[in-house]
């Protein structure tokens, strides 16, 4: 058993220090050292600051639009109530 037992452990050992040079051994190697992304990217920062502003904007407008809506949604029913409309499909 001891002689199957060394090669499997070696092969495994190299298995492992070839994995730690590729992307994933890295990024493994970060979670376990305890790199919480202390050193983000100003270029990433800036990209998010980017998209929370456009983000904003968005929310605005579908506010915007949902004002707009409601008021159409007042008038027609306002329309409807004084008989001005049919009763359309419903």
């Amino acid at each position: 058993m001891p002689e199957v037992l060394i090669p499997l452990v070696l092969f495994i050992m190299m298995g492992l220090v070839g994995m730690s040079f590729s992307p994933i051994g890295r990024a493994l190697a970060r979670r376990v050292g305890g790199d919480k992304g202390e050193h983000v990217d100003a270029a990433a920062l800036a990209e998010v600051d980017a998209l929370r502003e456009e983000m904003q904007a968005l929310r605005g407008e579908v506010g915007e639009m949902q004002e707009r809506l409601d008021f159409a949604e007042r008038l027609l029913a306002q329309a409807r109530a004084q008989g001005k409309l049919g009763p359309g499909a419903q």
